[in-house]
């Protein structure tokens, strides 16, 4: 896979059992590319290898006054030189196509992921991990991934190396044939440590992300309230925590690369006095001395890679275990659904609540819990987060068509959606069924004043159309995002529109236009409407009541309000006391006019005929009054 390949067909299938599962897997999915680098980076650091073997070759030919050797050792280190080019520059190529595939991978496991489970997956992952997992783990991960070939070149180099001064020279070979793999392997006791804090620095910065994402996505309601100052300290010091966890993982890497740098020079040390000793008795010659040093102050280089892949791992380990997290989330549904069939339609039903709405009417339901109407709305959408019933669209199972046909026939809009930045335009580009243009529904949503605002805000557009909209449509207040949203919504014209408090964050006048807009737009379509504003239930075909994930009251508003305590209780949000008061007042305004009608027939009693008659026309206009 090459970078202008991206993206791919088809990611796979992840192992998400693990972190290092995951990244095993991710592994074995750019096999080829992993080969590619560790063929050219054996080029590479063989070549820088054999560099030392030439220099020593050069001084003894010097020594012995070969002008031949000389020359050929000559070409012989030109030829190291070319390869050296060559191998860097190609292995840096393969590299960073590694760390971008890889990274892609990931990116798009997650975008699968996250278009699969849709507003589940943040009710089981924090919005900032998601965040966090999808912008700097994904970078980790393809360091680790992409590093993995380049240490494996680096250590055969090591070893390549070893044997060859052992070959070359017994008796300083031997020495740095013991010593390499102590340097490697003396930084091993501090990693675990090493990667504990590491660990507990990405955790506290994926706590900083979140933090940090749940202010920004709130602030307008925090300055709302005058709480910005509060979330601005607690973001401070979650910063601090950061900054602190930082700076303690740093100095045990600090000390890892000073054990690098210092035990190699021990060795350098350790192989030039044993050198000088060796040549003091005539056992090496300079040429041999001076190759055996310049090996060991080479193999430096390839040993870096052993601290990098260390701190590759340390780094990527609790990113890759995130990533797999989100991952091995799984829908309680077959997305791809067990039946194959054309978007039904008819009466949508849900058994396990008995709610009913008839097809090509507008349903308004009411539910006192305002998680148990979240939880309802997304499960007459089909394939919802949580197991249960499937919902029944004319008879046919939701749960049962696969995911994009269910979403085809039942559009479900909830109660806090997201407006994408772009332009308006871009915005109102959705998969839709022709029958209602953007006029129509921008209208019906009430959105004159919104592309007012969009038309002011925009400095080179005249065409709220071409206005741009920024990112979730912050420049907005939240009635006019909610009003966008709802005309994205009807553009779309499905067979069932399910609206979860569509106008919660709009005034009442504004609120009785949508309504009427939305009933008259939507004729002939079945609408299902979460709410408890009186403007909107008053004009709905039928309201139901739910109550603890039961349906326990069916009608119109106007009879549901005098025949239903519950209902009234949450329509119009009157508490105990005031229900008891409006009872009192009822059974005295019912004792007043019992009384009074004894009391008039009473007299009725005492009267003639025509006073009688009299008396009773006089009672029908005051009934009638």
């Amino acid at each position: 896979m090459q970078i202008q390949d991206l993206p791919y067909p088809d990611p796979g299938v992840p192992d998400a059992r693990s972190g290092p599962r995951f990244l095993w897997w991710l592994g074995r999915n750019q096999l080829g590319g992993q080969l590619k680098a560790l063929a050219w980076g054996l080029l590479h650091f063989v070549s820088v290898s054999a560099l030392p073997f030439c220099v020593g070759l050069a001084v003894q030919a010097v020594v012995d006054r070969s002008g031949t050797r000389l020359a050929r050792t000559g070409a012989l280190m030109a030829l190291c030189g070319v390869a050296i080019a060559v191998g860097d520059t190609f292995l840096h190529r393969t590299a960073v196509t590694n760390w971008i595939t890889a990274a892609a991978r990931v990116q798009q496991l997650l975008a699968r992921q996250s278009a699969e489970l849709g507003s589940a997956l943040t009710r089981r992952v924090a919005a900032g991990e998601v965040v966090a997992v999808s912008t700097g783990d994904v970078e980790k991960i393809g360091w680790f991934v992409e590093a993995v070939s380049r240490f494996t070149a680096a250590a055969l180099t090591v070893v390549v190396v070893c044997v060859g001064l052992v070959v070359y020279q017994p008796a300083l070979g031997v020495i740095v044939a013991v010593g390499l793999p102590v340097l490697a392997l003396a930084v091993l006791p501090l990693l675990p440590r090493a990667t504990r804090r590491a660990d507990f620095q990405r955790e506290k910065a994926g706590r900083a992300t979140e933090l940090a994402s749940d202010t920004v996505a709130g602030l307008r309601v925090l300055r709302g309230i005058g709480g910005e100052e509060l979330f601005l300290d607690r973001y401070r010091r979650a910063s601090q925590e950061v900054r602190r966890a930082a700076v303690r993982s740093a100095r045990m890497w600090s000390l890892i690369s000073a054990i690098q740098v210092s035990l190699p020079g021990l060795l350098l040390i350790a192989v030039v006095w044993q050198g000088v000793h060796l040549a003091r008795q005539g056992r090496i010659t300079v040429g041999e001395l001076v190759t055996v040093y310049s090996a060991v102050m080479v193999l430096t280089y390839p040993l870096r890679h052993f601290e990098e892949i260390a701190m590759a791992y340390s780094f990527s380990r609790p990113s890759a275990k995130r990533a797999a997290r989100v991952l091995s989330l799984r829908r309680t549904t077959d997305a791809g659904g067990s039946r194959e069939a054309d978007a039904p339609s008819g009466d949508l039903y849900d058994p396990a609540t008995g709610l009913l709405a008839p097809s090509g009417s507008l349903t308004a339901v009411v539910c006192g819990d305002p998680d148990a109407a979240g939880r309802l709305a997304e499960r007459l959408g089909g394939h919802p987060s949580e197991a249960g019933p499937s919902v029944l669209l004319g008879g046919v199972p939701l749960d049962e068509l696969p995911l994009d046909t269910a979403r085809t026939a039942v559009l479900v809009q909830d109660k806090d959606p997201v407006l994408l930045s772009g332009s308006l335009r871009e915005l109102l580009d959705v998969p839709a069924s022709g029958g209602v243009g953007a006029e129509e529904a921008l209208a019906a949503a009430q959105c004159g004043d919104v592309l007012d605002a969009l038309v002011q805000g925009s400095l080179d557009e005249g065409d709220p159309m071409d206005a741009r909209i920024t990112e979730r449509g912050r420049s907005l207040s939240g009635g006019q995002r909610q009003r966008l949203a709802l005309a994205r919504s009807l553009i779309t014209d499905p067979e069932v529109l399910v609206l979860d408090e569509p106008t919660s964050a709009v005034d009442s006048h504004t609120e009785a236009r949508i309504a009427e807009g939305v009933r008259t737009l939507r004729t002939g379509r079945t609408t299902v409407v979460f709410t408890s504003s009186p403007l909107l239930l008053d004009r709905a075909d039928r309201v139901v009541m739910v109550h603890e994930d039961e349906v326990v009251a069916v009608g119109t508003h106007r009879e549901l309000v005098h025949t239903d305590p519950l209902y009234r209780a949450v329509v119009t949000r009157e508490t105990d006391d005031e229900a008891a008061l409006r009872t009192s007042l009822d059974d005295h305004e019912a004792a007043l006019r019992k009384t009074r009608h004894d009391d008039r027939a009473a007299l009725r009693n005492g009267l003639d005929d025509e006073a009688a008659n009299r008396l009773d026309t006089f009672e029908e206009i005051e009934e009638s009054a």
